[in-house]
């Protein structure tokens, strides 16, 4: 459970020295668009911060959420789980069972009541019978977890728009978070799965300045959904030739060319795949030789097969980061960092536009 002792004394009764802890607030920043001139207030701030109860619920999911989170590294699942959240319930990670598991959910909710982040992955199922834990409703459990949450985490592309569950014909009426509860800040990180430095930077980001990072307009964080995949593409050059392959192994396939012809959503998908990457900044899709299927998209399994290429010319028009939106993220998130103190914004400075 999440203890009254800050960071600052946690990490240093660890052995952490200041440089590596500082080194983690540099990472943090650059990932969040934060200048560098900010690292020792974000540092000051996050010292002085509680360790924050995190709740983790699972509901029609495929478990690849929790498992692209097993794989972040910067920062890690350890230093997330150890050193700055207190993780109180997870149904994959935790050791206890059953009547167990379930009071330690109720225990954290208590104690932290109003002050505790709720990460949800996996759609909810409306027809009630379709999904239970311990006997309560995957529906219920979800209402009642949130009523107490600070803010809401909507992990994957199931929790943040319904995903292959909510796919017709959607026999178990499933729904995303954003849909049931409309009374918390919540922040999408949609993905099938989502990238993990998504998941640890928001959280990073939750911590550090007391308040979630700037959203676009479905409410996905723009530092990672900002631009979308094609203009970051290492491929784009062979699109803008008009080089493309035409099969998975002709001669173009085999010389990198665009995979534009073979289905590739790319010009139609905001995420950080392409300068991200996956399994610690190795590859993503494309690079692997298969095109994006445009997983972080609201029902994108609706929107015609895998390999049907879209529109050219006529690519999606949502957010981008220009220079002037970039400054503005950083100078709001320098002066959270400033405003914040000892401690978290309170439930009411969090909800004060509701």
């Amino acid at each position: 459970m999440a203890t009254a002792t800050t960071l600052g004394e946690l990490l240093r009764s660890q052995g952490i020295s200041r440089r590596a802890f500082l080194k983690f607030c540099s990472a943090t920043a650059s990932m969040m668009a934060i200048p560098a001139g900010m690292v020792p207030a974000m540092a000051e701030a996050l010292e002085q911060a509680k360790r924050q109860s995190v709740i983790w619920m699972s509901f029609q999911e495929c478990t690849g959420c929790t498992e692209a989170l097993l794989r972040s590294h910067a920062p890690s699942i350890e230093s997330l789980m150890f050193d700055f959240i207190s993780l109180d319930y997870h149904h994959t990670l935790q050791a206890a069972s059953g009547e167990a598991a379930e009071r330690a959910r109720e225990e954290a909710m208590h104690a932290n009541a109003g002050d505790y982040l709720l990460l949800v992955d996996g759609s909810i199922p409306t027809i009630k019978a379709c999904s239970t834990i311990a006997g309560i409703s995957n529906l219920d459990m979800l209402l009642e977890t949130a009523s107490g949450a600070s803010a809401i985490l909507a992990i994957g592309t199931c929790a943040a728009y319904g995903g292959l569950p909510k796919a017709a014909p959607n026999p178990t009426q499933a729904m995303s978070v954003e849909e049931l509860i409309t009374d918390k800040p919540i922040v999408n990180i949609p993905g099938c799965p989502p990238l993990p430095l998504a998941i640890t930077g928001v959280i990073a980001h939750y911590l550090t300045m007391g308040a979630l990072p700037e959203l676009d307009h479905l409410g996905r964080p723009l530092s990672f959904f900002g631009e979308n995949i094609h203009d970051r593409c290492y491929r784009r050059p062979f699109y803008d030739r008009g080089l493309f392959a035409e099969t998975f192994d002709d001669e173009g396939a085999r010389k990198g060319w665009c995979l534009y012809k073979l289905g590739c959503k790319a010009p139609e998908t905001y995420n950080a795949c392409a300068h991200v990457k996956w399994n610690q900044g190795v590859s993503f899709p494309i690079q692997s030789g298969h095109g994006c299927i445009g997983c972080s998209e609201p029902n994108f399994w609706d929107k015609g097969g895998i390999y049907d290429s879209v529109p050219m010319g006529q690519f999606g028009t949502g957010p981008k980061i220009g220079v002037a939106a970039t400054v503005g993220v950083a100078v709001g998130a320098g002066a959270a960092v400033l405003a914040r103190g000892k401690k978290h914004k309170s439930e009411a400075e969090l909800h004060s536009d509701d």
